[in-house]
């Protein structure tokens, strides 16, 4: 018997279970052979505080802390560069990362590959980091197996009421007991709290495509930052030697083991090559995650209204990883009944009561 059963081995599961099991008796399931193995493991895995609504933004602050205490950031830095055509938009994205605007000679000296000949405007912060998501995840596995058990390829098939108003939940073919039960499990949200009788949010997954490439020009991309094109429509990021370069696109998609689309992909490389002095010449590998999102694009965090012991711990959007220490604390502490750090206007961005 467990005080908590977590639905969803990803960042959002994790990072609850983390903080719950410091005061309860914790099991996380999770139906793939490894955790983190949709969203999670597709991350462009960096830390931008400034990225997002204003619950995650305050969510993002909030986590800084508990990140530099954990080691899983490292420096990276931010950019966004924009044509002759991008100005508003451009100002816009520099407003929203708080970023300083930059010459471009400048981000040339930074970014040897962009084109001076292509951008007119570009701007950057220090306040981006990298994360270690793997490090992030394993140290939340292992600090959930300190009291209690972390179960892969379980997928849930049955959730119904136990004796003493308990939750019985089939996971992997077994039977498991719970107190209550925490819906973390990403694009498949809606389906498990169906399972459990409970209405659907309106999970939205969203398809977000990834291509690895060789750094045109062969230059060294180890110090470059990570950049935002000034209309939200392509990224890239260095990766180990190599770059990567998303579409930025938001595809809603049904749950599924998300693949790239080809002619998404070609798009965004094509608008990533608009700005760049080379061509791309060799793709090494593409994937694409799901990011889910609710109605109104905020996290659902909290207790489902009139049923006992049913959490959600759902929608973090692209903004899962940023977000995860701060969210998984708040998530344990409306659980617990404990007081929260999180101000009173985040909780209820944040509440899942605000979709009923």
């Amino acid at each position: 018997m467990f005080d908590f059963l977590i639905i969803g081995g990803g960042i959002a599961g994790l990072s609850a279970g983390a903080h719950l099991a410091k005061s309860a008796r914790v099991c996380v399931v999770e139906s793939e052979p490894s955790l983190g193995y949709h969203s999670s493991s597709r991350s462009a895995a960096v830390f931008i505080p400034t990225y997002g609504t204003h619950a995650v933004t305050e969510l993002s602050r909030a986590s800084r802390d508990p990140f530099q205490s954990l080691g899983v950031l490292s420096d990276r830095g931010g950019m966004v560069v924009g044509q002759a055509d991008e100005d508003q938009a451009f100002a816009q994205a520099m407003a929203g990362f708080e970023m300083e605007e930059i010459t471009v000679a400048d981000a040339v000296a930074r970014v040897p590959l962009l084109d001076p000949a292509k951008i007119t405007r570009a701007a950057v912060t220090d306040q981006a980091w990298d994360i270690d998501t793997d490090l992030l995840l394993q140290t939340y596995a292992k600090q959930i197996r300190a009291n209690g058990e972390v179960r892969t390829k379980a997928p849930v098939t049955a959730i119904t009421r136990a004796d003493r108003g308990h939750w019985r939940v089939t996971a992997g073919g077994e039977e498991i007991e719970a107190g209550a039960i925490v819906n973390a499990a990403g694009a498949w949200a809606d389906e498990i709290a169906t399972l459990a009788g409970v209405a659907p949010i309106g999970i939205t997954p969203k398809r977000r495509s990834m291509a690895r490439i060789e750094v045109p020009g062969g230059f060294d991309p180890t110090g470059w930052p990570m950049i935002f094109g000034a209309k939200d429509d392509w990224y890239c990021k260095p990766d180990a030697g190599a770059l990567i370069v998303s579409p930025s696109e938001a595809d809603p998609v049904a749950p599924q083991d998300a693949w790239a689309d080809d002619m998404v992909l070609a798009e965004g490389l094509a608008r990533f090559e608009e700005r760049m002095s080379h061509e791309v010449t060799r793709m090494i590998a593409n994937w694409a995650g799901l990011r889910s999102f609710t109605p109104d694009g905020d996290l659902a965090i909290g207790a489902e209204p009139g049923v006992a012991g049913f959490y959600w711990m759902v929608g973090q959007g692209g903004y899962g990883f940023q977000t995860g220490p701060a969210a998984g604390r708040l998530l344990a502490d409306l659980a617990l009944d404990q007081a929260s750090e999180m101000e009173r206007p985040v909780i209820a961005a944040c509440d899942p009561a605000r979709f009923r």
